[in-house]
């Protein structure tokens, strides 16, 4: 079993191609965000068929799936990103409409944001899975969620471009992973091996994004 774990993609296939090709995952899961803001979301669409990739639910996956759907108001730089994946990537809505917001393996647990710091999902609302870099969430000075997170299960995700990768042990084993490197600001894509216990990187091939675009807009 070779299972690779991914930091957020946002529409990067290059990289995101370049890291699969080099890592050879007989599994592959992403943290979310993985279609928006870059510049080839249908070829990442046609990666994560290609692997059988899965994923859970990012910010960024929830909100163009809405636009998509009319629940949320398009513009046009929104429309020319679900316009081209309806025509080239059939099945996309679909997919992103069944991902999760947590994933279980058996020493993590995967979410694209944050957990409740006491790690029990059925204390994690959506807006914290999905959103949450601080907790308590409305108090914007408040520490990251991670520093407060006591559970002995692992962490791996992502959502965090500004605060970069993360790498917490506890007891000698990795512990709390942090994923998004900002592949898309022009930093790396990064992803973890999970049973080699390796980080891996991929640079970005340019800027794609300005780093204070770090928005759902």
């Amino acid at each position: 079993m070779r299972t690779l774990l991914i930091g957020d993609v946002h529409g990067c296939a290059d990289e995101l191609r370049e890291l699969l090709t080099w890592a050879r995952p007989t599994r592959t899961i992403l943290v979310g965000d993985v279609f928006t803001k870059g510049p080839d979301p249908v070829g990442v669409w046609q990666l994560i068929q290609q692997y059988q990739a899965e994923s859970v639910m990012g910010n960024h996956d929830d909100w163009i799936l809405k636009i998509a759907e009319g629940r949320v108001p398009a513009k046009p730089k929104h429309r020319a990103i679900y316009e081209p994946m309806d025509a080239q990537a059939p099945g996309w809505r679909a997919w992103v409409a069944a991902l999760p917001l947590f994933l279980e393996l058996e020493d993590f647990t995967v979410v694209h944001a944050g957990l409740h710091p006491s790690g029990r999902t059925d204390l994690t609302t959506e807006a914290m899975a999905l959103l949450m870099r601080r907790y308590p969430m409305d108090e914007p000075n408040a520490p990251h969620w991670h520093e407060q997170y006591t559970a002995s299960k692992g962490v791996i995700f992502g959502h965090d471009a500004k605060q970069g990768l993360l790498y917490k042990t506890r007891d000698g084993k990795p512990w709390i992973i942090g994923l998004d490197t900002g592949c898309v600001y022009g930093h790396r894509l990064t992803g973890y091996l999970l049973e080699e216990d390796q980080l891996i990187h991929v640079p970005a091939a340019r800027i794609y994004q300005p780093i204070d675009a770090n928005s759902q807009d």
